[in-house]
């Protein structure tokens, strides 16, 4: 069973670089319409390059996606260079790790609107331009942070385990209109935005502890994303996918 997505038409947020990244990437390789989206164009245009000269279809969607007006141009963008919408991935994040004495007002609300806010604002954008009789799908990516937390994490945690809830309910509630919501929790993936968080050290740590033996990859969450999208996934919904190597439900 394939994943084939052909003519579907996609926005992936945060897709400049990382998972984001990984999954546009695989799904045009599957024959989607993918939307690129940062804010930056530095980070857009090389992705919507590399998928254009593999003869793949990609939009560039340069847009601040932590507003309601911004993610619904956002999805209009694609919606209206493709002449369809199909797959929303809520993947754009910005985190910051604190103890909790030290969370400050600003830290709280920018986390909150990209990361949670957004999912509410893009879901709500994205059931609007989908057709009822062929349906779609919108994964949203948590995290195993929302099954097991660290220190510092109160709100990076929250908003995870939110997602999780999120999801449920708007996979209650999209059913009838024939979409699909999904979340993925993905463990400590090495990207150039966790790198700052990472060592050497730590990551053999984690590795230690993971049953399959190593970390995992951009293109392991990546292809559990696509998996997600397709009608190989057709009767999945309202589930929280964890991929981790087992990490979190094992004891090494």
């Amino acid at each position: 069973m394939t994943a084939d997505l052909e003519g579907r038409a996609a926005l992936i947020t945060g897709s400049g670089m990382g998972i984001g990244k990984a999954a546009a990437l695989m799904m045009a390789r599957q024959g989607a319409i993918v939307g690129i989206n940062d804010l930056k164009p530095d980070f857009v245009e090389p992705v919507v390059e590399q998928i254009l000269a593999e003869g793949g279809r990609a939009v560039p969607v340069v847009q601040n996606v932590a507003t309601r007006d911004g993610i619904c141009a956002a999805i209009d963008t694609v919606a209206d260079a493709a002449g369809r919408f199909d797959i929303l991935v809520n993947n754009a994040a910005w985190v910051r790790y604190q103890a909790l004495p030290d969370i400050q007002p600003e830290t709280l609300d920018r986390m909150l609107d990209i990361g949670f806010k957004s999912v509410i604002w893009g879901m709500q954008a994205a059931a609007a331009r989908m057709d009822p009789d062929r349906g779609g799908a919108i994964v949203n990516i948590a995290s195993a942070a929302a099954l097991r937390s660290a220190k510092n994490s109160v709100v990076y945690s929250g908003i995870k385990a939110g997602i999780l809830g999120l999801t449920r309910a708007a996979a209650a509630e999209l059913g009838a209109q024939n979409i699909r919501v999904n979340a993925i929790c993905p463990s400590a993936i090495p990207t150039e935005g966790t790198a700052k968080h990472r060592s050497a050290e730590r990551d053999a740590i984690r590795a230690a502890h993971t049953p399959l033996g190593r970390l995992g990859t951009v293109e392991d969450i990546a292809r559990a994303i696509v998996f997600l999208c397709s009608d190989a996934a057709g009767f999945i919904t309202a589930e929280a996918l964890t991929v981790d190597g087992g990490i979190n439900h094992t004891n090494l």
